[in-house]
């Protein structure tokens, strides 16, 4: 189906070349006009061909060449004709309209430059062929109206004329607001509805296909320029981009002589999809060079004024196939289709313009005097065998207005007819006199009703906004050239139905069924947001991750989301999960090291002390002030077996009792620990008999600094308990996707007093002992004393910036590690050496040994 199709389009393009220089010249020699007979004539002013010297214009197809001229055929011209013959030949059969009077036509073709338009106009009002300014034949001519079109220019030039007479005007192009002013043309009236949704329309077909990087391509008058401005507000209001904006000038001809500056722009631009605004002849260099390109695969969105007929060419691919196309909705006329098809040259013989055709089609042979064929063509030949893309069936949108322009004249002339009968006398046989200009009142202020019952209203204040057909052009195969219908836009619908597309009834150019692509940028995935690229529009820009801790779920985020502090984003960054509860447990593998390390040392010192208890009444024992090793052995089980209320799920008692208790049994170690070291300088620094010095020793009053350190240990705990007390507090962000319960100190001030007051014990025990550490005895431990102060100074002065750098589990882990380092610098330095001696070296434990050592001693030459 698809080469029958392809081979009956190029049979039929084959005798343009051979047999269209003869027959074309007919319509210039004879100067193209038709005439119908009626009571009232309706003038129409249609741009049916276009004839250029052969010097100003290039070859394409739809050219036929004569002597010296080329003349361009316009098919979707010649539609706009049949479209008035057939509502005047409808309103003449309908006998309840203008019962008792016809209508007339005359058609002619609008020529190429306003001074000759002008001149058709003239001879058309004069009623004669003789173009005559301000004469009127009152015998010939009758017309009551012009219909103009569809180009604005055409519709301006004569519309200026007709004003000067009050002729009414009606023009079926699209509707232009110049020509609405009613100081310059107060006679003319746009049958076309208003643009307004046009632009709303067009952006919301890019956002629906996510086309937000789009070119324009827009005709650079005054219409052209406010055109782009509300095009560019409804893009900016929603984040549609435009990758190029080109200005073509409105100069016919303008192509010839130079080739298009920015046609590389097209192919090279990375945008895929490309409005172009403006009628076909306006951008006529603007569309021949696009489809000299054989192979651009651009999206291109149109209006409706595109006669696409007018620049093809013999390449078996369109660049324009799968164009969509914005068209006003309208509703199909009945019975039009029919009368095309029945249009031919036998039945209407006075159109020569239909004669040339088949001549050219048809392969029918021409007279040139009579600029007629002789029927020995192909039989039963109609406007319906010609390719789609020279002759579309379906009525187009200006042959729409035409038909309607044609019943508004006609409702109107009914209504004056009536009125003047109603209200006016005129004698009997008598022709009632008629004025064109009488018919403005009822132009104005009237809806009129065509035949298919659809509302229309010349008044432009008063237009009503009418839907758009969204058409997608199939022209593949080469001279198919179809406008399908695959979606609408409704003004008037609710937002999330003013759109309606069939995506996959479009053809692409692309050849895909997948939706062309048309962005600056890829888009950013989840996880990810837009940075702008600097110097560029916001359509353009970079993906970077998201922030830590920050996710997006979505495509194209500006900004990322920070997830809860009680939940951390996913690797992903896409989703926030719930962070898991964790403290340093039991069952954790550092919380199991610390706790047996706890117990075992706790079990240690508790064997010493069982050692002790077993050879108290040994010398090394007894030397050492016996009740003070029992006290500071008994606190430093209990020292560690303080870390256990660090370890496990914290509650409000054990924050309150870690601080305490560890302040508590230090405060009596340290305290213990200097008692030893003042009892040791008392008792040796008794060299000759005094009271006092005899009296602390003998009354033990260095055992009073125990009581009197805890003291105030315990003033300093109740100060921090009654002003800020430690509290259970979470720790969201020191490890990754888990909260940290954790023991708030409440007042890091009394937790570092608490250290300090502990240090101060420690240093006072550590002066005390070094003064004693060359002392002479046998059993002396002061220098384990002083070397114990030393090394627990040592530990907590490293604990605290360590402390400080670290957070969560590790922090409380540091706390206990120092807890542990400290109690066992007390238990190994201070009690190991006596332990080696009573448990290894037993033979050194004994009074016999000791009296022999000084006995050797003092025997020593001095």
């Amino acid at each position: 189906m698809l080469f029958a199709w392809t081979f009956i389009s190029c049979f039929l393009q084959i005798p343009i070349i051979l047999c269209s220089y003869r027959s074309s010249e007919c319509l210039v020699k004879m100067n193209y006009r038709l005439k119908g007979k009626g009571n009232v004539v309706i003038v129409g002013f249609f741009p049916a061909f276009a004839v250029y010297p052969l010097n100003e214009t290039i070859d394409w197809w739809m050219l036929k060449f004569s002597k010296e001229v080329m003349i361009e055929f316009k098919l979707k011209s010649y539609q706009y004709i049949l479209a008035m013959r057939f509502a005047i030949e409808e309103i003449n059969s309908n006998p309840h309209l203008l019962p008792n009077t016809s209508l007339g036509f005359e058609i002619n073709n609008v020529p190429h430059g306003q001074r000759y338009t002008l001149v058709k106009l003239f001879s058309s009002l004069s009623g004669s062929n003789y173009d005559i300014p301000n004469y009127i034949s009152a015998s010939e001519s009758n017309s009551a109206a012009v219909l103009t079109g569809p180009s604005w220019t055409i519709s301006e030039c004569i519309g200026t004329l007709l004003d000067l007479y009050k002729f009414p005007q009606l023009t079926f192009g699209p509707f232009d607001s110049l020509l609405s002013e009613q100081r310059r043309f107060s006679s003319l009236y746009q049958v076309a509805p208003k643009d307004t949704f046009l632009t709303p329309g067009i952006v919301s077909l890019m956002l629906h296909f996510h086309w937000i990087w789009v070119g324009i391509f827009i005709i650079d008058d005054d219409k052209g320029a406010q055109t782009l401005s509300d095009l560019r507000n409804e893009m900016d209001k929603n984040g549609v981009c435009t990758a190029f904006v080109e200005m073509i000038p409105v100069i016919k001809g303008s192509f010839f002589t130079k080739s298009w500056k920015n046609h590389v722009q097209i192919l090279e631009s990375s945008s895929n999809v490309i409005i172009i605004y403006g009628d076909s002849d306006s951008l006529l260099s603007l569309i021949v060079n696009i489809k000299q390109k054989l192979f651009t695969w651009k999206v291109w969105v149109l209006i409706s004024q595109w006669d696409v007929s007018k620049f093809d060419d013999y390449f078996m691919i369109d660049s324009l196939h799968g164009a969509l196309i914005f068209s006003h909705h309208h509703e199909k006329i009945p019975n039009f289709t029919d009368f095309m098809q029945k249009y031919n040259p036998s039945k209407y013989p006075e159109d020569t313009y239909l004669h040339v055709l088949w001549h050219m089609y048809f392969n029918c042979s021409f007279v040139k005097k009579d600029c007629k064929i002789v029927h020995n063509c192909l039989p039963n030949a109609s406007l319906g065998f010609l390719p789609g893309n020279i002759f579309d069936m379906a009525m187009s949108e200006e042959s729409y207005n035409v038909y309607n322009a044609v019943y508004a004249v006609a409702h109107s002339l009914h209504e004056m007819i009536l009125n003047q009968v109603q209200f006016q006398t005129h004698e009997k046989g008598k022709k009632m006199a008629f004025f064109p200009w009488q018919l403005h009142p009822f132009l104005r202020e009237r809806q009129l009703i065509n035949q298919n019952g659809a509302n229309e209203d010349l008044d432009c204040t008063r237009k009503s906004h009418v839907e758009y057909d969204i058409l997608n052009f199939w022209n593949f195969p080469k001279g198919l050239g179809l406008n399908v219908k695959v979606g609408t836009f409704s003004p008037s619908a609710p937002k999330e139905q003013k759109l309606s597309v069939t995506s996959n009834m479009i053809q692409w150019a692309t050849g895909s069924t997948e939706i062309p692509r048309s962005v600056c940028s890829e888009s950013c995935h989840p996880g990810f947001r837009k940075t702008h690229q600097e110097g560029r529009v916001a359509c353009c820009f970079d993906c970077i991750p998201c922030p830590e801790n920050e996710i997006s779920n979505e495509t194209d985020v500006d900004q990322c989301l920070k997830c809860p502090e009680t939940h951390y984003a996913n690797i992903e960054k896409i989703h926030c999960l719930e962070k898991t509860v964790t403290f340093l447990a039991y069952d954790d593998p550092l919380g199991k090291t610390l706790c047996f390390m706890s117990l075992g040392f706790s079990s240690l010192t508790a064997a010493v002390l069982g050692v002790f208890l077993k050879n108290r009444d040994t010398p090394i024992v007894k030397a050492n002030n016996l009740p003070l090793s029992y006290t500071l052995l008994i606190t430093l089980t209990l020292c560690f077996l303080c870390p256990l209320l660090f370890i496990g799920r914290p509650s409000t008692a054990s924050c309150i009792l870690q601080q305490n208790i560890f302040g508590f049994l230090f405060t009596v170690a340290l305290s213990t620990v200097l008692a030893k070291t003042i009892t040791v300088v008392i008792a040796f620094k008794i060299t000759s008999p005094g009271r006092i010095r005899r009296w602390l020793l003998i009354s033990r009053a260095p055992n009073f600094i125990i009581p009197l350190c805890t003291l105030l240990q315990v003033f300093l705990s109740g100060i921090w308990l009654t002003t800020s007390p430690p509290f259970i507090d979470k720790d969201v962000h020191s490890e990754h996707g888990h909260i940290i319960i954790i023991c708030n100190k409440g007042s890091a001030v009394a937790f570092h007093c608490l250290l300090g007051y502990l240090g101060a014990l420690a240093l006072g025990s550590y002066f005390m002992a070094f003064l004693s550490r060359n002392l002479p005895d046998t059993f002396n431990e002061a220098k384990f004393l002083a070397f114990s102060m030393l090394v627990f100074c040592s530990v907590w002065v490293t604990f605290l910036p360590i402390y400080h750098s670290t957070k969560g589990k590790n922090m409380v882990a540091m706390e206990v590690f120092s807890i542990l380092a400290s109690s066992t610098s007390l238990l190994g330095i201070i009690f190991a050496p006596k332990c080696y001696l009573i448990l290894l070296r037993p033979e050194r434990n004994s009074l016999c040994y000791i009296r022999d050592k000084t006995y050797a001693k003092s025997k020593k030459p001095s």
